[in-house]
Formats: structure tokens, C-alpha cells, sequence
């Protein structure tokens, strides 16, 4: 019988010896005699993985950055226990602001699941790049232009640089623009687009090196408008563009999302737009 029972107390004792490691495994620290999980590590590092924009490369998992997770873990195990030894968790303050943060990681919740259920396709990213591309044209043109306010004054420049004068230096001593008379009123390259309609249809009906006969009239003035030179459209590849392009689908269909939900709600608020 004693034999027996010592047996035991060293089968139990070995298996003691061999559980203390695995058991010491799951917690990274202790803090005035509380273990702190290690699962609170994995926890943190998955939601820091899980903040990889599109578009963007993945956060590594590395062991600097493992280490760093770690000591905030620990961090926040130390000030949480002086946090409850002084009471804070049955304050007012503390209530409201776990009501909101509540509601926050729900809601938040709410739009991951809707974004996970409704992922932008490869299909649909295509037909928006193709649209944007369409909107753009196939041509871009690099103008300048002279803007006043008055047609009199319009009609004296053009006369003045029909004279002889210099359409650049005109528009440093007269334009109204003040994003591009201190360049000779450059306006670099763009897509006719860009600009106002009375603007880019007058631009385009213009060749390489001729000015508007005439001014042309805008919301802005009187512009006098002179073609510099024109290139085929430079249009980034769908590869190149794709994670912008998603992002931004997803965003569209999250605000829909979220307007569909405030057309439906039965309530008697009315909110301010």
C-alpha cells in the first residue's frame, strides 16, 4: 500500500513537472501575481494584420513587431490594475464611455460584415476603370489663357498680341487667374474636362498654336485662350490603378449601404442634411 501510494505522488509530480511548461507557455508575464494570456498578444497582432489597406502591402509579422504588441500588452495589464484598485470601472464616466465604445465596435462590425458580403469584383473594378478612362478622352491639351473681366479689356489684349505682343507676358501683367498668370498663364496639360464647358469647347475647336479670335465668356470672366500643343492621353493601366479603384467602389456601395438604412429606419428625427 505505501509502495502504491509513493508511486503515485511521482507519477503525479511528473506530470505536474511537465504541465507547469505548458501551462507557463499561454501567459507572457505576470503582474502582481495575475497572468497575462498570451492569447491578449495574438489578439492584437491579428487585428494589426487585419489593418492592411487595399492597395497597400501587408504588414509583416515580424518579431519587432511581436515584441512591441507584447509590451503594450503588459503595459496595459499594469495601468488596467491600478485603474480598478482605484474604483474608475463603477464611475459615470467609465459607463457612458463603455456604452459608446459598445456601439462603435458594433456598428463598425455591421459595415465590416456588409463589406465582406459585397466585395467589389474584378468585373466591376474593370467597368469603372474603363468609364473613367472613356470620361477622360484620348487626348489631353496644353493651353494658356488670359482671364479679365471685362470683354472690352479681352478684345484690347487680343488686339495687343495680334500687334505683336506677347500672349505670356500679357497674362503675367493682366490675368485674373491666379494659379497660372505668374506662369504666362500655363495651364500645363489636362482633359478639356477639367475646365468649364464655354472653356473646353472653345479649346478644342483650336489649333496647335492658335488663339481664340474672340473672348470666350465663363462664370469666371472673359478668357482669351491659346493652344500650345496637344498628345495622346497618358492613362495609368488597370493593374496599376485596381486598388484605388476598389477602395473606392467599396466605399460607394458602404455609403449606399448606409443610406438605405437611414431611408428605412422608422423614426420622427430629422436630421439636419
Amino acid at each position: 500500500m505505501k509502495t502504491s501510494r509513493i508511486a503515485k505522488a511521482a507519477m503525479l509530480a511528473v506530470s505536474l513537472s511537465l504541465a507547469a511548461p505548458l501551462a507557463f507557455a499561454q501567459n507572457i508575464a505576470t503582474v502582481n501575481g495575475k497572468a497575462v494570456p498570451k492569447a491578449r498578444v495574438d489578439a492584437m497582432l491579428e487585428q494589426i494584420l487585419k489593418q492592411q489597406q487595399p492597395g497597400q502591402p501587408a504588414t509583416p509579422k515580424t518579431p519587432e513587431l511581436e515584441q512591441k504588441v507584447k509590451d503594450e500588452i503588459v503595459l496595459r495589464e499594469i495601468f488596467l490594475q491600478e485603474a480598478e484598485r482605484r474604483g474608475l470601472q463603477g464611475t459615470a464616466d467609465y459607463k457612458t464611455q463603455m456604452e459608446f465604445a459598445r456601439q462603435s465596435i458594433l456598428i463598425r462590425a455591421l459595415f465590416q460584415d456588409f463589406e465582406k458580403k459585397n466585395p467589389t469584383t474584378d468585373a466591376e473594378a474593370k467597368a469603372e476603370y474603363d468609364k473613367i478612362k472613356a470620361a477622360n478622352g484620348d487626348k489631353e491639351y496644353r493651353a494658356r489663357h488670359i482671364l479679365v473681366e471685362k470683354e472690352e479689356d479681352a478684345k484690347a489684349l487680343i488686339a495687343q498680341i495680334k500687334a505683336g505682343a506677347k500672349f505670356e507676358d500679357l497674362a503675367k501683367k493682366n490675368s485674373k487667374d491666379p494659379g497660372s498668370a505668374e506662369n504666362g498663364g500655363d495651364l500645363d496639360w489636362a482633359n478639356p474636362g477639367n475646365y468649364v464647358p464655354e472653356f473646353s469647347q472653345a479649346l478644342t475647336k483650336l489649333q496647335k498654336g492658335q488663339m481664340t479670335d474672340t473672348p470666350v465668356k465663363s462664370q469666371f470672366g472673359y478668357h482669351i485662350i491659346k493652344l500650345e500643343d496637344v498628345r495622346e492621353t497618358k492613362f495609368p493601366s488597370f493593374d496599376e490603378v485596381k486598388g484605388q479603384i476598389i477602395q473606392r467602389l467599396n466605399q460607394a456601395k458602404l455609403a449606399k449601404f448606409r443610406e438605405e438604412l437611414k431611408g428605412k429606419a422608422k423614426t420622427d428625427y430629422k436630421f439636419g442634411n
